[in-house]
């Protein structure tokens, strides 16, 4: 045991040496090389720098140098973006503690927070954050708020006497813990763990067993990687392989061979991934959502659970009068205030002092109640203040009348004048996760005797938005299960009235209460296992582990702990949990996007490939150049694809269900619209090409079937806004960028085709004007032929 004079200077600095500094590791910052290289992670990042040097071998430079400056600009996007994220999450940190108050060599000293060691005497008082943990070994009046550790709103009564063995973490009364607020009260104690530790230490240390996985965006794409990865290398081998029968030149069939290779890869695609992600930032940052991985935002819109913490995310965060039980309330309402310790703020909605107080007074001052008047006007006789063994406190005024106010039982023994149904509507009111107050007054200085007022009941309430997104979720088909530190009572009333219990689910699958940091990231892992894509939000320390091991980590901003926001995916600026359903919201219409945007990209792909493909096989001659190939696989296709990877979200995104776990990112219907519009696409491509084979020779004729092409990508693009509206429905000016991309990239074509250098370095003729009628033409088909297939399915649906 300590010396009630604290340790000496010289056992602290020996402590101090063995068990090194009062801090909480961190987890080494990322650096901003390693950020940039993890950009160079994607299968098909790697597929083009090999094209990329291939093509440099072969002394194609300006393929070479095309598709390594597309490689470059989706690093450096991905790069910016991510590097900005962790800069805001630095921004962020809170210091802990900064400072301590302990008793060295029988004196008060203020010491760097760090240097505090085990058997330290720290002393507290209200506003001080306690500096480690330690056991009280005096307590006047104090009161703690360790919702960042527990989770528990209400702040905690402390006391010198030991809580019963195995208490939870919450009931442990004589304790103070590291990092919680001292809101009231005066108190010492003696330390008895630092740094790693303590408890906040020992649920950091439960991050090393999360684990983070790649998300269902990065695990899709790698899907469509190594398809496209196997298409390459069969192309290779089958056009070799033909060329070789043919009897063609080696550097021939080597130039044929990287040309479909060059024609398979949508070499666009990285950077549309990017920057749809990084336009997904943008929008989601409007809901107030920060975004440290760029993934991640895809996969918000995939969740089919949140896993959400109770105290300010579902809830204001904040103690409130909820019901008052009494017939005169205004009497009541007064009574409670010339019993509060706590001071209100100007705006009279927030205060200083006990957060119960702060409720009283605030309901007070909303019916004209000011403890300043009665203070004025009737001041203090004596003051009996609260503890937890009396559970009760008691003012006696210059009026003569003793105001009391405490738990139920307490004052209704003590009263000598009831209220009919008092036991009832306090049982009534505890059912319905309320703190229940009785308020009382008598005469003198003595607490008995006492006429009963009424009854008060306060809790932290629902944020109305919460109410309204928690709806909203489970129309979108996403469950919201609550994880709280808080009272099983208090977590399953607050889940009734937001709507997260309801008619035919069970409470025990969706309201986790009194839950601990190993129960929490144990729930996460029950819900992943059933294939759960799961978002997790979490403010203290306690959700950390289970925010890393979380398909989609949400810290809070606003009351998040540093050990938190950095086991994160994102960050909650407003700490609302309504923010999260909107974020999911363009989450969804992000990955339509990109899906649309995909299937378009591939559609164009297939199509080149088949056309080549088929010509080689019929030993006809390249219909395309490979700068041909780059130049609509870079431009012509990819400027299109970057205006609908930004399209608007969809109205009715949030009345679908999420997309099932482990479905692929093109599906059937994807993969079917691929094939058959590739290969319409291809087929009218060739018949161009052939009929200038008969008609103009070889190069008029690659001169048409570009043209044909290029026109053909850029009119699809109007198709590819939706699978089941035709462009007309979706609205001719809702994308503007698509309409000037598309406009501005016919009319780069068009001028490519009549400039001297630019035909020597596409070896192309300028076509005669028939010629152009004709590819206008071609280019024409595929987009008419989609538009009037949407409105026969629809047809055929509505008559089947």
């Amino acid at each position: 045991m300590t010396a009630a004079g604290g340790l000496t200077a010289a056992e602290a600095a020996e402590r101090l040496a063995k068990d090194g500094p009062n801090e909480i590791a961190r987890a080494k910052p990322v650096s901003p090389l390693a950020i940039f290289f993890g950009q160079f992670g994607s299968p098909i990042i790697w597929l083009l720098l090999v094209a990329c040097l291939v093509s440099g071998l072969l002394g194609e430079v300006a393929d070479a140098i095309a598709i390594g400056t597309i490689v470059l600009v989706n690093a450096f996007v991905g790069f910016f973006q991510e590097y900005r994220a962790e800069r805001a999450v630095l921004a962020l940190r809170s210091l802990t503690a900064p400072r301590a108050r302990v008793l060295r060599d029988g004196r008060s000293e203020m010491l760097p927070a760090a240097d505090v060691v085990v058997g330290d005497i720290v002393l507290l008082e209200a506003g001080d954050l306690v500096p480690a943990d330690g056991r009280l070994v005096d307590a006047q009046s104090l009161t703690t708020n360790e919702a960042s550790l527990t989770g528990e709103s209400a702040a905690v009564e402390k006391s010198t006497e030991p809580p019963a063995e195995g208490a939870h973490l919450a009931e442990r009364h004589d304790s103070v813990f590291l990092g919680t607020a001292v809101v009231n009260g005066t108190g010492r104690a003696e330390i008895v763990a630092t740094g790693m530790a303590t408890e906040l230490g020992k649920i950091a240390h439960l991050l090393a067993t999360a684990q983070e996985g790649p998300t269902p965006l990065q695990k899709q794409l790698e899907g469509v990687s190594r398809i496209l990865l196997i298409v390459c290398l069969g192309v290779v081998v089958v056009v070799g392989l033909l060329g070789v029968v043919h009897g063609a030149a080696p550097f021939d069939v080597f130039l044929s061979s990287v040309s479909l290779a060059v024609a398979a890869v949508p070499e666009g695609l990285p950077a549309i991934v990017t920057i749809a992600l990084a336009v997904g930032v943008q929008r989601i940052a409007a809901q107030h959502v920060l975004v440290r991985k760029l993934p991640s935002v895809e996969t918000l819109g995939c969740a089919t659970v949140i896993c959400t913490d109770k105290t300010g995310t579902l809830t204001t965060g904040v103690m409130a009068v909820r019901e008052l039980w009494s017939p005169e309330e205004e009497a009541l309402l007064r009574a409670a205030a010339a019993c509060s310790d706590a001071e209100l703020a100007k705006d009279e909605k927030s205060g200083v002092g006990d957060s119960t107080e702060v409720a009283l007074l605030v309901a007070a001052a909303e019916k004209g109640i000011h403890r300043g008047d009665i203070e004025r006007d009737s001041e203090r006789l004596s003051v009996r203040p609260f503890d937890s063994v009396r559970k009760r406190a008691s003012v006696t005024r210059a009026d003569g009348v003793l105001y009391a106010k405490g738990a139920v039982e307490v004052i209704l023994e003590r009263c000598t004048t009831l209220l009919d149904g008092a036991a009832e509507a306090n049982a009534a009111m505890a059912e319905r996760g309320l703190r229940v107050l009785a308020v009382a007054v008598g005469t003198g200085t003595e607490e008995r005797d006492l006429r009963l007022l009424g009854l008060i009941g306060i809790a932290d309430p629902p944020r109305k938005e919460a109410i309204e997104a928690v709806a909203a979720a489970h129309k979108a088909g996403i469950e919201t299960v609550m994880i709280t530190g808080d009272h099983p009572t208090t977590a399953r009333a607050i889940a009734r009235e937001l709507g997260i219990v309801r008619d035919g689910v069970n409470v025990e699958d969706v309201v986790h209460a009194r839950a601990t940091p190993q129960e929490k990231l144990d729930i996460v892992r029950a819900w992943k296992t059933k294939g759960a894509v799961v978002a997790m939000t979490g403010d203290g320390v306690n959700d950390a582990p289970a925010l890393r091991e979380a398909d989609i980590g949400i810290a809070m901003g606003v009351t998040g702990t540093e050990v938190t926001r950095e086991a994160s995916d994102m960050v909650l600026t407003d700490d609302n949990f309504a923010s999260i359903v909107h974020a999911i919201r363009e989450g969804r219409g992000i990955f339509d996007n990109i899906q649309k945007t995909l299937t378009y990209l591939l559609a164009g792909n297939t199509s080149e490939l088949l056309a080549m493909l088929v010509a080689a096989i019929a030993g006809l001659p390249l219909p395309l150049l490979p700068l041909h190939l780059l130049w609509i696989n870079l431009i012509t296709e990819t400027l299109p694809a970057l205006a609908l990877v930004v399209d608007p979200t969809e109205g009715d995104v949030l009345s679908r269900p999420p997309k099932k776990p482990g479905q692929p990112m093109l599906g059937r219907r994807e993969w079917t619209s691929i094939l058959t519009t590739a290969t319409l696409q291809a087929g009218v491509m060739l018949g161009v090409f052939l009929w200038g084979l008969q008609n103009r020779g070889v190069d008029e004729a690659r001169s048409l079937a570009f043209t044909a092409l290029v026109l053909g990508d850029l009119f699809r693009a109007f198709a590819a806004r939706s699978h089941t509206r035709t462009f007309f429905e979706v609205g001719v000016f809702t994308n503007l960028r698509l309409l000037g991309v598309i406009v501005v990239s016919a009319l780069v074509q068009h001028a490519i085709l009549f400039i001297p250098a630019t035909q020597r370095l596409f070896r192309i003729h300028e076509p005669r004007p028939a010629d152009i009628l004709i590819c206008l033409g071609a280019g024409l088909v595929a987009v008419t032929v989609l538009e009037v297939a949407k409105l026969v399915r629809r047809i055929g649906s509505k008559t089947a």
